[in-house]
């Protein structure tokens, strides 16, 4: 039977840690090494609702997007939520691991995910990481088969994802045609110079927040009068962080499966908790 050890190979393999931007820190979190894995559940966070169900699904390891630890922890005792997920992955034997950045950047990881899932062709990155393969990198940057509307576009962006209360927020003439689109899944309201040096007609993202965004569509507008053209670009489509980021899991539950077949001739118990784990469980319009 495969250890964890032997797993972590494996993800290691397909989402290689020096992918990981500099302030990440993904990999193992918790488990023994040579405890055997026979069932692996993929999440987007690990909540502890989501921990407790994977472990009552009989999981020896849990594969999730979002690390357990942002920042410096100096204790995990029973008093902190974190020191709770902690103690009952070790009292269920099941280890955590963590594909963060490195996963945003991998092959048909995070951000090739959502890029396929909206219909997107001739992919690229729109941050290639340095020293490696160019086909590597933070978000992607594609085009359409043909154009079509803003509005269009953005509904096919709703149809992929899980559904959450929040939906989708839009920028822009919902009646303007698009063709080129920048994705990056997460938090992306850090990169829209990125974004305009691609030439984007949109932006598709997490987390906006109100003045960087409506610095930048401002911004955008007026290099539109400035060029006397009714073309304003990029416009802004803001989507559920979990939910684009969980689309990885489509793949990573194949890709992961396959690998471990392939290198130790046995065929693990992968699932997925598909759903989007969003703050916020109530909306007033």
């Amino acid at each position: 039977m495969a250890t964890l050890v032997d797993v972590v190979r494996v993800l290691e393999d397909l989402y290689p840690l020096n992918l990981a931007e500099s302030w990440d820190n993904p990999g193992l979190i918790v488990g023994n090494p040579m405890d055997n894995v026979n069932k692996i559940v993929c999440l987007s966070d690990p909540t502890l609702e989501a921990v407790e169900e994977s472990c009552k699904m009989g999981a020896n390891l849990i594969v999730s997007h979002h690390p357990l630890f942002f920042r410096s922890v100096h204790e995990v005792s029973g008093f902190s939520v974190r020191g709770k997920i902690v103690q009952t992955l070790i009292e269920n034997r099941c280890g955590l691991w963590v594909g963060h950045t490195n996963a945003d950047a991998a092959f048909r990881g995070v951000a090739d995910a959502a890029a396929n899932a909206f219909g997107l062709k001739d992919l690229h990155p729109l941050i290639p990481a340095s020293n490696h393969d160019l086909s590597l990198g933070l978000g992607r940057v594609g085009v359409l088969e043909q154009k079509i509307t803003l509005k269009e576009f953005a509904m096919r962006v709703f149809n992929a994802l899980p559904t959450t209360n929040l939906g989708i927020q839009v920028c822009g003439d919902i009646n303007a045609m698009v063709s080129k689109i920048a994705v990056l899944p997460g938090s992306g309201d850090s990169l829209f110079d990125e974004v305009r040096a691609c030439g984007a007609d949109v932006y598709v993202t997490s987390d906006l927040r109100h003045h960087p965004a409506t610095d930048a569509y401002e911004q955008a507008v007026y290099e539109a009068k400035l060029a006397n053209s009714n073309i304003i670009k990029p416009m802004l489509i803001n989507t559920p962080h979990s939910a684009i980021e969980s689309l990885w899991f489509k793949y990573a539950v194949q890709d992961v499966h396959d690998s471990i077949y392939k290198n130790f001739g046995e065929s693990l118990d992968i699932s997925w908790i598909g759903r989007a784990f969003d703050p916020w469980n109530y909306v007033i319009n």
